[in-house]
């Protein structure tokens, strides 16, 4: 299951390696949607990290990084954004986007 991370943590968590950050929110219709695919392709990707940031409760990240609609994801790579997916996507899209950065 993907952890959801707080802003004390953001920083650790994307230092090293390909980190997919989920910005969610609770109440979101197209984040829930989205939850299952999520957690599917951390069961298949085990050499990439995916992480949540709820954010309502991390509104400071959620200012930092422009998040403007959720579900919004984030790629980073040692710590470097190296791209943003927004909306709900079938599966193969997102594997298929994390990959490219590996």
């Amino acid at each position: 299951m993907a952890k959801i991370i707080n802003s004390n943590e953001f920083n650790n968590t994307v230092e090293n390696g390909v980190v997919v950050v989920d910005f969610f929110a609770t109440w979101c219709g197209p984040c829930k949607m989205l939850a299952p695919v999520f957690e599917e392709l951390s069961e298949e990707l085990t050499d990439v990290n995916f992480v949540k940031v709820d954010i309502d409760q991390s509104m400071d990240l959620a200012q930092k990084f422009r998040i403007v609609s959720v579900p919004t994801m984030k790629i980073f790579k040692d710590g470097e954004e190296v791209d943003t997916l927004m909306g709900f996507m079938p599966k193969e899209v997102l594997k298929s986007r994390v990959e490219s950065h590996l």
